[in-house]
């Protein structure tokens, strides 16, 4: 049983936006009670107000809301009527919080060691050792290879993966009473995923931590949560336990949620294509980066992608999976001619290695990429009219007047209103801003688009909706997606093929129900292992999965050269790498 004593009360917390005539409820009077050592999951759509009461509550709102009503009782203490010194205080030591988008979240001017460091030092007296051997522990715990060299690094030379990891590192460093964890998990692969919650875990049973969760996944609902709060444009629809909340929904709304889940073994066989055209094809795609040295030190590279080869045909949906750090998103930036590269892409028999200015530019018309992180992806300065229309101005020269009503209609597939053409990203939530980067991906009309984790920002509901839209687009105009994603329940909701990647090579191939459902290669056996359920008491067995395979070391002195990859095919359409 719960502790009677709460660690964290909400009470009928309202949050209004703007003022005057503009002004609007986003957060009406949100009340719930979070108990030691329990987690409470904040689930709903994107808008609905998770993040905004989670701000709240750290005192972290924006500058344009503010709080209507209620109070938030934290220690015996209303934190509403806290001064900002004494949140300072709080923040980071007893309540700790995972951001969203770790890019944003991230000083991109301070390495990760002085970072953690930062957190440390404003709350505990240590010494330089002692801070030091804190924060290797702590990028240890959450699974961070190659900890000593990740501490002298930048956040943008991390993987999206990798910098949520330090996020989550750095908001555990103090071992808080209550931890807010916003979507914490989004960007990690399902065996990440699984080590970071078992984190969590045990960090509630050693210090009795209040965990409160906010996610759009209900697979990871169905394995942490004690209890659900489930929310809809700012109102809370249902409270209840995990048990009642999944297997009997009172809420319309919580039926239609739990509904747009997508579930691994619950999609048809995709339609069969025939032998299209090749519009892509890839063989042996290397890229290998340089490494800072010393004067006396041997030369080494990174060996981020090593000797790729697939095909992608016309109105294919080739799907690349792979752990964080493994080489999809950088597959994807080669692709589109972002960073250097050795081997061969070719786009409709044009070879794309090595074009440069005008000539790369109409390549790119017919191939386009939605990125990871939306908000990083647009200007903050420039409005949606001006992001989502600037390919058509560049490429086509189109006027003002046909593009406006072109970029309205691409906001309109999006599902997102006419009306927000002169808003700017900031007033968008999470999946609202992925969807603005569909609608520039779509604007050109390309013929592939590489799509990097394009829905992971997303909840069900919209994921469901944005993926129903991928694939009327990809049948109506035969567009070809290179789909890169760690929810294997999605890859199998719309690809053809999949391509598994890990440590920068492909190491199983072949068609979506051959590989998702007959896999060979031990690594694609242990990532399909790790796909939440989302169902009450079919859980991951965590520990398993914390168990890590012998990952090949992509540092290599100057010279190395990789052997050759060799396959053997174990059906039709069905290759798998020799080990």
């Amino acid at each position: 049983m719960p502790n009677d004593q709460p660690s964290l009360l909400v009470e009928r917390l309202s949050i209004d936006v703007g003022g005057g005539a503009s002004r609007r409820r986003v957060v009406d009077e949100l009340s719930f009670a979070l108990h030691p050592g329990r987690t409470l999951c904040i689930a709903g759509e994107s808008g609905s107000g998770k993040s905004l009461s989670s701000l709240a509550i750290m005192g972290l709102l924006p500058k344009a809301a503010s709080v209507a009503s209620g109070a938030i009782l934290f220690g015996g203490r209303d934190l509403l009527s806290l001064p900002e010194r004494e949140m300072q205080a709080l923040r980071g030591k007893r309540i700790g919080m995972i951001f969203q988008e770790p890019m944003t979240s991230l000083n991109p001017l301070l390495t990760v060691g002085q970072q953690l460091a930062e957190t440390l030092r404003r709350h505990e007296a240590l010494s330089r050792d002692q801070v030091r051997q804190r924060c290797r522990a702590m990028l240890d715990a959450v699974r961070m290879p190659q900890v000593d060299k990740r501490l002298t690094q930048y956040p943008h030379e991390l993987s999206g993966g990798m910098r949520q990891r330090v996020m989550i590192a750095m908001a555990m460093l103090c071992q808080p009473q209550v931890l807010i964890a916003d979507e914490p998990t989004t960007a990690l692969d399902v065996t990440i995923q699984a080590q970071i919650l078992e984190l969590m875990r045990e960090l509630q049973q050693q210090f009795a931590t209040s965990l409160l969760l906010i996610t759009h996944d209900m697979g990871v609902v169905a394995e942490m949560a004690d209890e659900v709060v489930v929310m809809n444009q700012g109102r809370m629809e249902e409270r209840g336990t995990l048990h009642q909340i999944f297997t009997a929904p009172q809420a319309p709304y919580t039926r239609k949620l739990l509904a747009a889940v997508p579930v691994l073994g619950s999609t048809p066989p995709p339609a069969a294509l025939g032998e299209p055209p090749v519009v892509l094809a890839v063989q042996d795609l290397t890229v290998r980066f340089a490494m800072r040295q010393g004067w006396f030190e041997t030369p080494r590279t990174v060996h981020a992608v090593e000797g790729v080869n697939f095909e992608l045909r016309q109105g294919e949906t080739l799907g690349l999976v792979g752990e964080s750090g493994c080489g999809k998103s950088t597959t994807g930036k080669a692709l589109m001619n972002m960073l250097s590269y050795q081997g061969s892409v070719k786009l409709l028999g044009q070879e794309l290695n090595g074009l440069q200015g005008d000539a790369l530019q109409r390549v790119r018309r017919d191939v386009q990429m939605v990125f990871q992180d939306p908000y990083a992806a647009l200007n903050p300065r420039k409005t949606v009219f001006d992001l989502v229309g600037e390919p058509l101005l560049i490429h086509d020269r189109m006027p003002e007047p046909q593009r406006r009503e072109r970029v309205a209609q691409l906001l309109q597939q999006v599902d997102l209103p006419a009306e927000t053409l002169e808003r700017y990203p900031h007033q968008f939530s999470g999946g609202q801003r992925q969807r603005i980067c569909i609608a520039r991906a779509l604007a050109l009309n390309p013929k592939v688009i590489i799509a990097d984790e394009s829905v992971s920002a997303l909840d069900v509901s919209v994921q469901a909706q944005v993926l129903d839209l991928l694939e009327r687009l990809r049948s109506e105009h035969g567009l070809s997606y290179l789909f890169i994603s760690h929810d294997m329940a999605v890859v199998e909701r719309i690809c053809h093929r999949v391509a598994v990647m890990y440590g920068g090579r492909i190491v199983e191939i072949g068609a979506r129900d051959q590989v998702l459902h007959n896999p060979q290669h031990p690594y694609t056996q242990r990532l399909l292992a790790a796909v939440p359920v989302p169902q009450v008491g079919r859980r991951r067995d965590f520990k398993s999965l914390l168990k890590d395979l012998e990952r090949p070391d992509p540092i290599k002195q100057a010279g190395f050269v990789a052997p050759a990859q060799r396959f053997t095919a174990v059906a039709r359409d069905h290759w798998v790498a020799l080990e």
